[in-house]
C-alpha cells in the first residue's frame, strides 16, 4: 500500500501548473467588468542556468601531453647582461 502524503505530489504538480492559467483567465474577467481589456504580460522563454564551458584548444603535438597551468618562463644565462647591447 501507498501513504497519502506520497500520492500528494502527484495531483499537486498539476495543479499547480495550472494556476498561471487561471490566474490569466480570472484578470480578463475582472478587466472585462471594468470594461478593458487585459493583456498577458510576455514571458522571458526559460534558459539554462549553467553555462557552457570554454572550449580549450589543444595545440600540442601528438605523443605530448597537455601542460596544465600557466607555461615556465626560460630562464636566463647567467652572466649576460641584458642592458649592454653592442
Amino acid at each position: 500500500m501507498v501513504c497519502v502524503a506520497c500520492l500528494l505530489p502527484l495531483f499537486l504538480v498539476p495543479i499547480v501548473n495550472l494556476l498561471p492559467v487561471l490566474f490569466h483567465i480570472l484578470m480578463g474577467k475582472i478587466y472585462r467588468m471594468f470594461g478593458k481589456e487585459y493583456q498577458r504580460p510576455e514571458r522571458v522563454p526559460a534558459a539554462c542556468p549553467y553555462k557552457p564551458s570554454a572550449n580549450k584548444i589543444n595545440n600540442s603535438v601528438a605523443g605530448e601531453e597537455p601542460s596544465s597551468g600557466a607555461p615556465h618562463p626560460v630562464p636566463k644565462a647567467v652572466g649576460v647582461d641584458d642592458s649592454k647591447q653592442d
